[in-house]
């Protein structure tokens, strides 16, 4: 909303010093700046407040050390990072860009069934919380909306570095004099690999001509199991104090400088990779997205003081996923969240080893002491802080060589 204020008062008004705005950099900047002081000031007052409520914790004993400590901790907390996000977004971005109202739906759909995930569980006293298939259905038709927005939305085009219009004149106002003929299209990036662009359509070409028509046939559902696995991964991960806040914070600001760069003809032009019109607008969201993320780790951080809970960990596995879509980077995803899918495939590989051996001897085997993996190395008798601290540097490690693939090819 300020940026259309601060527009008016540059281009009608002419006052100076109001077209900063403008500048996407200058926005994202005070979208983190406020959203930081959003979410350590007012989610005192959040904190307290379920605490009142009595909107606590419940432990289930699984025999891990300090667990029973937790146990009546407020909960909701991922209410924090939804408000301190949207709020500076709403004030600072250009609320009429297509990735930024997906950003946003995305935020409040994800949002929506972590709250009534966590209500269940805590009001209704079923630890079991919402059942896992109405947490499928919804991610199932957040996918739909996303990859049929992205898909079929005129506003929502790439121009890649195989086109056309790779050569561009620059005047000396930085101006660009001759601009790239913007397409629909199902291209995506495939990291590590010279001309690294692979489009989805392709996939149906033995169909013979006219395939390209039918690409959403792939596209969609891709989408929605990304959607589905991102966000269920950022879930399974949120198990001890600050281990999903912070490591979603490293991996969402490697995706701002995807969207910085994908947005920005020089800079995409510089890089030889493809250039996302209107993308670079998501940075504002990142920016915010990124505030929150650490003020509520003032929080979050050992000992925590409150919980994420699903209404939390749901909506940040959505934005990510969402964001490494619109931003043609959902292939890096394994890499950028490592953490995610380690923690994820720990959980698949221990339940399948159990059932496959109880099936075989008679009785299950585990491959980890416990499952996610972070609960593994507290079995170990590592301390959480320990854990979390040493996710965070595998986080910082695997989002600088995924920024990295943006030259190493």
């Amino acid at each position: 909303m300020l940026y259309y204020l601060f527009e008016y008062f540059n281009k009608v008004l002419n006052i100076p010093g109001t077209g900063v705005f403008q500048y996407i950099t200058f926005r994202s900047a005070l979208a983190f700046i406020f959203s930081l002081l959003l979410s350590t000031i007012y989610g005192k007052r959040v904190v307290t407040f379920l605490r009142k409520q009595q909107i606590g914790e419940t432990v289930r004993e699984l025999g891990l050390a300090g667990q029973n400590e937790k146990a009546g901790t407020p909960t909701m907390g991922g209410l924090i990072i939804i408000f301190a996000t949207l709020i500076p977004v709403m004030l600072f971005a250009k609320l009429q860009n297509i990735y930024i109202v997906l950003l946003i739906v995305t935020t409040l759909w994800m949002g929506t069934i972590g709250f009534i995930d966590d209500y269940i569980k805590i009001f209704k006293k079923d630890k079991q919380g919402l059942k896992g298939i109405f947490k499928v259905f919804g991610q199932v038709g957040l996918g739909l909306i996303v990859g049929s927005v992205l898909y079929f939305h005129p506003g929502v085009t790439v121009r890649t570095s195989a086109g056309n219009s790779d050569v561009y004149r620059v005047s000396t106002e930085n101006m660009i004099s001759q601009s790239p003929v913007e397409e629909k299209s199902t291209a995506t990036t495939i990291p590590f690999f010279k001309n690294n662009e692979f489009d989805y359509a392709k996939v149906l070409a033995w169909t013979g001509e006219g395939y390209e028509n039918w690409a959403w046939l792939i596209f969609i559902p891709v989408v929605i199991f990304i959607i589905t696995a991102v966000s269920n991964g950022a879930n399974l991960t949120d198990g001890i104090d600050g281990l999903a806040a912070g490591t979603s914070a490293i991996s969402v600001l490697a995706l701002g400088i995807f969207t910085f760069v994908s947005g920005n003809i020089i800079f995409s032009n510089y890089l030889n990779i493809m250039y996302i019109p209107n993308s670079g607008e998501m940075t504002v969201f990142i920016a915010a997205f990124v505030g929150s993320l650490i003020g509520f780790l003032w929080y979050n951080s050992y000992p925590a003081t409150v919980f994420m809970g699903d209404t939390g960990s749901l909506t940040i596995g959505g934005v990510i996923a969402v964001l490494a879509i619109a931003v043609r980077k959902e292939l890096l995803i394994p890499l950028l969240c490592g953490i995610f899918l380690v923690e994820n495939l720990s959980v698949v590989l221990q339940v399948g080893y159990f059932k496959y051996t109880k099936k075989r001897f008679g009785e299950g085997r585990r491959i980890f002491l416990m499952a996610p993996l972070h609960h593994h190395y507290q079995k170990k008798g590592y301390h959480e802080s320990k854990i979390v601290t040493r996710f965070w540097i595998v986080a910082i490690m695997l989002a600088i060589l995924s920024i990295v693939t943006l030259k190493l090819r």
